[in-house]
């Protein structure tokens, strides 16, 4: 006998025989289904407000929205923590991270409803008006700060309501309306720290060509390390370094000096400083193979302009007939820039890891640089004079042309 089976479909009783399997399976496939449509219509009833625009006149497509991302200082833990509106209400300072490299081709958008300021980096830029938009183009920054990530700071009335930090992107006349919903998640790649890392990695290879210039010429690495040495006016014309100043040894510690001169240069570069008055003279994309590769590149000039110097030395002694000073002159040079350069670079590698919110200045790099040339100086004059009489006349020419008018001429390029 056949046994019926009582099934309740869309709010009615059905009976199926046992014996017929396949509509009693339809029949539970059709609720379920009818039970999806009914879940994705009330969903769509109660489903958040959508966003059409923001910005001056909602022109802009919202890429990322700050609100959730301002920090504060603060005063007990000496560093930047969240927001926490139960416990910063009255900050009036809010900071947060804006990631360029991610964002280019973007528009950042900022809006107070009082008067405030912007601060970029710790350094004031601009005042924010009332209810007015400043809109800032990312690929502008990105050029200026030579830098992934900036640190941004507005000051203005306490608390998180009177301030809107957006990334947007400008509509298109052409382009058809595109509706946003608030709740869109931002898949955006990890931050990167390129400019630390390459620090670190630097440090590791300059430490790696001392360590082999100490192990196969250790008489050569002390002499050229030796401040007692660099200050002794009774130079030894005899020496192995002097009389062969293009020897394997010479050119290894010049080459040496080259990789120094260059990291300083990559490592004032990535604090925001400008090596050169071009500012395009050095700015590519932010990834290790190409601070490697400006590395390399850097390393290549220095060295070559060291050797150039020399020749420099060779034609211009000829010409005063000074040949027997050129090799101590070159000698003294490769010491006091090996000393000065390689003691400069480890302190700033030091200041960069330590402190890595501390703005660095151009003036207060420029000075020690200015004042360690005018030192060399003063220091060849009273060497070249105690190897050789010779006419003050001579020599203040000579050393005008192959030492004071080379820094004039890379100040003023630099400048």
């Amino acid at each position: 006998m056949s046994e019926l089976v009582t099934v309740r479909r869309f709010g009615k009783q059905i009976q199926y025989e046992s014996g017929t399997q396949h509509a009693f399976f339809n029949s539970l496939i059709h609720s379920f289904i009818h039970s999806l449509v009914l879940l994705f219509i009330v969903n769509s009833a109660i489903a958040q407000p959508r966003t059409t625009g923001v910005g001056p006149n909602g022109r802009y497509y919202p890429v990322h929205d700050f609100h959730d991302d301002f920090q504060v200082y603060d005063e007990r833990a000496k560093a930047y923590v969240p927001y926490i509106v139960e416990l910063h209400a009255d900050q009036t300072a809010l900071s947060v991270y804006v990631d360029l490299e991610s964002n280019r081709h973007y528009s950042l958008m900022i809006a107070t409803q009082k008067d405030g300021y912007l601060f970029i980096n710790a350094a004031l830029k601009r005042k924010l008006r009332a209810d007015q938009w400043q809109v800032l183009n990312i690929d502008s920054l990105y050029r200026l700060y030579r830098q992934p990530e900036i640190f941004l700071t507005i000051y203005g009335a306490p608390g998180l309501n009177d301030k809107q930090l957006f990334i947007g992107y400008p509509k298109s006349a052409t382009q058809k309306p595109v509706v946003l919903r608030d709740d869109n998640l931002s898949v955006r790649p990890r931050a990167r720290t390129i400019y630390d890392n390459f620090i670190g990695l630097g440090l590791l290879f300059l430490l790696t060509t001392h360590a082999f210039l100490y192990s196969f010429y250790h008489r050569a690495f002390h002499r050229f390390y030796s401040l007692r040495d660099l200050v002794s006016m009774r130079a030894q014309d005899d020496s192995f370094l002097i009389n062969r100043p293009l020897s394997s040894t010479n050119t290894l510690f010049a080459l040496n000096l080259s990789f120094v001169i260059a990291y300083l240069i990559v490592l004032i570069q990535s604090r925001n400083i400008d090596m050169f008055a071009s500012r395009t003279l050095l700015l590519g994309e932010q990834h290790m193979g190409w601070l490697l590769g400006e590395f390399f590149l850097l390393s290549g000039v220095a060295f070559l302009s060291l050797i150039g110097k020399y020749v420099a030395l060779e034609i211009m002694g000829g010409l005063y007939k000074l040949e027997e000073v050129v090799n101590v002159h070159y000698f003294k040079i490769l010491q006091a820039s090996l000393l000065f350069f390689t003691s400069l670079t480890l302190l700033l590698a030091v200041i960069a890891y330590n402190t890595s919110t501390t703005i660095w200045s151009q003036n207060a790099l420029l000075l020690p640089l200015i004042g360690f040339y005018a030192a060399r100086l003063t220091l060849l004059y009273f060497v070249i004079r105690s190897v050789d009489p010779i006419k003050n006349l001579y020599l203040f020419s000579y050393l005008c042309i192959v030492e004071l008018i080379p820094l004039i001429i890379g100040l003023r390029f630099a400048l």
